[in-house]
């Protein structure tokens, strides 16, 4: 069975596999180096997605970055326009006014999208951990106690009588939760989740 053959060129006698590492060298140096026409493609995407991105910063964030005003007024632009269309060409002169960024304003909008993000996962885990507290405590005894000692702030009263009506409201079996059928929690039980996220949020910010 013939092979079939590479496609490529000649150079100086010298066959040249298109996609070679020799290839692109070659067309780099005819180039001078420059990005081909798909890099700045996938580039200009890129920074058309950073600068829709804007729009969902927090206030605080996107004030510490002090954008040119063209930019600032396209986002303005951008946020307002709900036409498909309009937004489309929007978005393109948003990436347009991106490009003209400087590098090191660049990277800040994308530290603050990152910012953004870890606070979000951080507000995410301390949910968590509130929510892991309030199980406990309606589920175990020994669990008060526990809280307790980290927490020795706490009204004992108001939380031991929280914990006695939680559980009078009855919790649902798992075969309830997983088809739905979960009653609604009871006053008591929210009132546990937030004597325990105030907590902990104080203990977080010393």
């Amino acid at each position: 069975m013939s092979r079939k053959p590479k496609k490529g060129y000649y150079v100086k006698g010298h066959f040249v596999a298109e996609g070679s590492e020799l290839d692109l060298e070659l067309r780099a140096e005819q180039t001078g180096g420059e990005p081909s026409r798909t890099e700045l493609k996938k580039e200009s995407a890129e920074l058309q997605k950073l600068g829709e991105a804007l729009l969902t910063l927090r206030a605080d964030l996107y004030e510490r970055l002090a954008l040119p005003d063209a930019l600032t007024g396209a986002l303005d632009e951008l946020q307002r326009i709900t036409n498909f269309e309009g937004r489309r060409r929007q978005s393109q002169y948003v990436g347009k006014l991106m490009r003209h960024l400087e590098p090191g304003t660049l990277q800040a909008v994308r530290d603050a999208l990152e910012e953004q993000r870890s606070g979000s996962a951080q507000q995410t885990l301390a949910l968590h951990a509130a929510e892991k507290w309030r199980d406990d405590l309606v589920a175990r005894d020994d669990a008060l106690q526990d809280w307790l000692q980290a927490h020795p702030g706490t009204d004992v009263q108001q939380l031991r009588a929280l914990i006695r009506q939680a559980r009078k409201d009855g919790a649902p079996t798992q075969d309830e939760v997983s088809k739905g059928l979960a009653p609604r929690r009871g006053r008591a039980y929210r009132e546990i989740f937030q004597i325990v996220r105030n907590h902990l949020e104080q203990q977080e910010h010393g």
